[in-house]
């Protein structure tokens, strides 16, 4: 039974290596940069700056059966408190179904202005940067563990955090919209944040960004065009 063991020990080290390894060197860029052009990654996109010493990062994009001004006001309505975030509602909206219509009272967004994260209320984006039918960039300055947000304004934020941006970029493709998503961030303590967002942060925004994308390509299928998409 020693010797068994002895054998399978470097075994499955091995295994959890090369499974390591190829995630590092083939999916994880994939996953990264899934849908963007190698010029969408390579440019600098409006609050590239936001956050110094940024450690992690990514750019993915789609494009959307609609021009921008109909792009728009779909984005302008994001929050929990709102019209959701168009991604799986049971995993961030609290269940609720995000909206599938433009509605005219949530229409209005400004700079400073908190769009809350997390149903309960606790937590919430910032709007950082507001260029209507072009840019939106939300901010995000969490302390770690308790969740809570701080501002990195007052200078002194606390000893463990993770703070990141979420920029919707959107480009005219006559008749379309490229619509590009860049993230990035910098958090500490980096020996436990590093691990964290290998191995949960990265795949879950992969996750939730993807079925934003299909999901805001279904509406605007609907409102535009009146073809639903594919399911």
């Amino acid at each position: 039974m020693g010797e068994h063991r002895a054998v399978v020990g470097p075994a499955a080290a091995a295994s959890v290596a090369v499974v390591l390894l190829v995630h590092a060197l083939v999916l994880r860029p994939r996953m990264l940069t899934w849908g963007a052009t190698s010029e969408e990654v390579a440019r600098p996109y409006p609050g590239d700056d936001l956050i110094a010493g940024a450690q992690s990062g990514s750019t993915m994009a789609t494009t959307l059966p609609a021009p921008p001004s109909k792009v728009w006001p779909w984005l302008v309505q994001m929050g929990c408190d709102r019209g959701g975030w168009y991604s799986w509602d049971r995993l961030d909206n609290g269940g609720r179904p995000s909206t599938d219509r433009i509605v005219p009272e949530w229409q209005s967004l400004a700079v400073g202005q908190r769009l809350t994260s997390v149903p309960s209320g606790l937590a919430w984006f910032t709007v950082a940067v507001l260029v209507p039918e072009r840019t939106l960039v939300l901010r995000d300055d969490t302390s770690v563990p308790s969740g809570r947000p701080f501002d990195p304004a007052d200078g002194r934020g606390p000893g463990a955090f993770v703070s990141s941006v979420w920029g919707f970029h959107l480009e005219p493709a006559d008749p379309n919209t490229r619509l590009v998503v860049r993230t990035h961030g910098r958090s500490r303590p980096r020996v436990l944040t590093g691990p964290i967002d290998l191995l949960f942060w990265e795949p879950a925004h992969f996750v939730m960004q993807t079925r934003q994308f299909h999901n805001l390509r279904a509406r605007l299928c609907r409102a535009v065009t009146g073809n639903p998409g594919r399911p």
